[in-house]
């Protein structure tokens, strides 16, 4: 699968569905972001199992305020509709596919035990 092109009108629906979604924050007239740009790419048709979503930072101010992006490229990474993963900066081909293995090998149960116990904490 190709990557998707992320709105406010879309966003929801891409992110909440279960699996793996890896979102790219970036703007047409960043360095980085346009170097990074062809590894997003690629990895996205290798990996037709996770949604790859591409955000304009320019065009989607809210999307880009919500999650606090302040650097860009910024790459974040959720899992079942939970936030696993959130970095600023490039990376070149073979760390992004260290991330992706890694976002694949996740042991969600664990994860949403230790968010829940987040979660208790912040409440008390």
């Amino acid at each position: 699968m190709a990557y998707v092109d992320i709105t406010a009108d879309t966003f929801n629906d891409t992110v909440k569905q279960d699996g793996i979604v890896i979102l790219d924050f970036w703007a047409p007239w960043c360095g980085p972001c346009k170097s990074f740009g062809p590894v997003f790419e690629a990895a996205s048709g290798q990996h037709a199992d996770v949604v790859f979503g591409k955000i304009n930072t320019e065009q989607e101010q809210e999307l880009a305020a919500h999650f606090g992006i302040r650097s860009i490229p910024t790459l974040i990474a959720l899992r079942d509709g939970i936030m696993v993963f959130n970095q600023a900066g490039a990376m070149m081909a073979p760390q992004f596919e260290q991330l992706i293995q890694a976002v694949k090998g996740l042991d969600m149960d664990k994860v949403r035990a230790e968010v829940a116990e987040h979660e208790a904490g912040s409440a008390s």
